[in-house]
């Protein structure tokens, strides 16, 4: 198969599928232009890049130079990037081929992908329920085979809830391994760029690709990157521990909990150590991840006040406040608006100490006994979700409740190492479900070698 007959494949494969909502935009006669560049170097014997001819669509949170980015939001309708993203340079450089730009819940704040400005995006095994968020729209290019492997970004689960929702690989590198130039924030302490495929294999090659240091982003790390995708077959056995808090928790379903600990068995099986180890402050992530990100996203979506770029009301105004009141009020949805509002309460003076300083304890406490947990293990087990997948509009009417699906997710992101979630099981109900594995700062190997050897196919 030429790269032209495979974009050739993907569009039609979108065009088909359009009313998934995957796509924002569809790079159709750029991705046919660069196949057909691509075949005519190949034909005429000339090297060719480690990703040739691989189709890959990205989050519209990820910038990519002369193409609308807008983080699904009203607010930045029509804004053209003036410049690419080191991640999407980086695979480009490779041969890879960028098909289109996908939907996410706006500015990636949400767990369902009920909160962009274009829709929301439906999930391919029922499209009565939600895909996950925010990159919902990776996570369905992926699983309805519109593109090969997708970039999303991963805040809090971004990324790993809704490849388990999906029932395929979600991974988030360590805070660092992937350059943030040219991701729009949301919460830059936590963000990272984060990879959908079917196979732990393409996420090996993918991070492989796009890790490493960077002159544009001070928080790169220079941590040498290993070649993840030439030793995936190696590694093992490894020491597995799972907090017997998450496993017994009230939120968990029943179900999921029992093909957890049944897939511990098998890791036990194939001489793996699995514990259980008591984690005291389960209860205290999601408050501290919710007071800090508001916190930053209410800094960094400070920028979008309708002067230098971005939406602008067309209603009259009466002064500068009117005019930026009026600005971020119809450009800014709901749920940012919420995030917003409640990150420059904690920020407020009266309010500080009690809420966004004590919120940066715990964090320190979570990293201090992350640190403790990978003395004595490589990989820490957890659920993913909750729950399966759920219907459109069941808990959108209730933050808290949405909020609440994160409870195994935000502590990757709390303590900046990486995560990666893969298939195990199909519920009763139909629905795929899965783990997450996380391992010690830039240990991403082990956990991609993990996934190669125990995921499951629930497709």
């Amino acid at each position: 198969m030429s790269c032209a007959d495979a974009v050739e494949l993907y569009l039609a494969r979108i065009d088909a599928r359009s009313h998934l909502n995957a796509f924002i935009e569809v790079f159709a006669d750029e991705a046919r232009q660069r196949a057909r560049d691509l075949d005519t170097r190949r034909a005429n014997g000339k090297p060719v890049g480690r990703l040739f001819g691989v189709v890959i669509g990205i989050k519209d949170v990820i910038c990519q130079k002369g193409h609308v980015v807008t983080a699904g939001s009203k607010i930045l309708n029509g804004y053209t990037a003036p410049y690419q993203a080191t991640a999407v340079e980086r695979l480009l450089a490779e041969d890879a081929i960028v098909i289109g730009n996908l939907n996410c819940d706006e500015f990636a704040m949400g767990s369902s992908n009920e909160n962009s400005s274009y829709g929301p995006v439906l999930n391919a095994l029922d499209e009565s329920r939600v895909p996950g968020g925010s990159s919902g729209g990776s996570a369905v290019a992926v699983q309805a085979g519109l593109c090969l492997v997708s970039l999303g970004s991963d805040t809090g689960g971004s990324v790993r809830q809704p490849a388990d929702f999906c029932g395929i690989q979600g991974f988030k590198p360590t805070y660092g391994r992937i350059s943030r130039y040219g991701l729009l924030a949301y919460a830059s302490s936590f963000d990272q760029i984060g990879i959908f495929a079917r196979e732990a294999r393409d996420i090996a090659l993918l991070l492989e690709v796009m890790a490493g240091p960077d002159a544009f982003d001070s928080t790169a790390s220079r941590e040498p990157v290993p070649s993840y995708s030439s030793s995936i077959d190696q590694g093992g056995p490894f020491r597995i521990a799972y907090f017997r808090q998450a496993l017994e928790h009230p939120a968990l379903d029943p179900e999921i909990a029992q093909g957890i600990l049944a897939h511990a068995e098998q890791l036990r099986k194939a001489g793996h150590t699995v514990e259980a180890i008591d984690f005291e402050y389960l209860d205290y992530i999601v408050p501290a991840y919710y007071v800090l990100t508001t916190a930053e996203a209410s800094s960094n979506l400070s920028r979008y006040d309708g002067v230098k770029f971005g939406y602008r009301t067309p209603h009259p105004v009466s002064d500068l406040t009117d005019f930026y009141k009026k600005n971020r009020s119809e450009g800014f949805g709901k749920e940012v608006k919420r995030r917003i509002m409640l990150g420059t309460f904690v920020l407020s003076a009266g309010y500080y100490d009690a809420y966004y300083s004590k919120a940066q304890q715990v964090r320190q406490l979570i990293v201090d006994k992350t640190d403790l947990i990978f003395k004595d293990f490589d990989i820490l087990l957890l659920p993913t979700s909750p729950s399966t997948a759920f219907k459109f509009g069941e808990k959108s009417q209730d933050p808290i409740e949405m909020f609440l699906a994160d409870v195994f997710t935000v502590y990757a992101n709390l303590a900046g190492i990486p995560g990666l979630a893969y298939p195990i099981a199909k519920h009763s109900n139909g629905m795929p479900f899965g783990v997450q594995v996380m391992s010690d700062r830039f240990h991403e190997l082990i956990l991609l070698q993990l996934s190669n050897r125990f995921s499951s196919n629930t497709l």
